[in-house]
């Protein structure tokens, strides 16, 4: 997957496995999985496994999370980006799932919405993608503002039922819908 995405102050591409030690800073983070099911990683042959998975998605399915990196230094920052979900998850099947998580480091920097908008921009107008939703932590609230800032509306709360390796069987989870505002821009 070729794709390289510039913003003001980040670049968005794909994972590459040379980015284990930046997931593992990222996913071995007690705090980054407070609301991720608590279960950080506990070894750096976990993310590698995490970013060969990426890797396939490219493959199948044209699409994965991508890598975000500060321009300046190039530091991983997190990921950004779409998984296309063929499980049901909350009744849905064949979706977009938008998501972004970051190094707890780069909290509170507008990076979560920069990066964000810039991924999801390039979804809607380059890859053309429609059916799109996100979800979170019905307590993370920072998580729920960036989707609401990228134009995510809040649709319901519904008992997690998918992948467990995300969430618990359960968790109360938000569902939020994307709807086109790009198009207003």
């Amino acid at each position: 997957m070729q794709i390289s995405i510039e913003t003001e102050r980040l670049l968005i591409r794909p994972l590459a496995l040379s980015d284990d030690k930046g997931m593992f800073e990222l996913d071995s983070d007690p705090e980054v999985h407070r609301f991720l099911g608590r279960k950080p990683v506990q070894t750096i042959d976990e993310c590698r496994k995490v970013i060969e998975f990426v890797r396939q998605q490219y493959i199948d399915f044209g699409i994965g999370r991508w890598a975000v990196t500060e321009k300046e230094n190039g530091d991983f920052v997190g990921w950004t980006g779409f998984k296309m979900m063929k499980d049901m998850v909350n009744g849905h099947t064949g979706h977009y799932d938008f998501g972004y998580r970051l190094v707890r480091r780069f909290w509170g920097k507008g990076y979560a919405t920069e990066s964000g908008k810039a991924a999801l921009e390039y979804g809607v107008r380059s890859l053309k993608f429609a059916d799109i939703y996100g979800m979170t932590d019905v307590d993370n609230v920072a998580s729920r503002r960036v989707l609401e800032k990228l134009g995510f509306r809040y649709v319901e709360t519904f008992a997690y039922d998918a992948e467990p390796n995300w969430r618990d069987a359960g968790a109360p989870t938000t569902w939020y819908r994307w709807e086109d505002r790009l198009q207003h821009q």
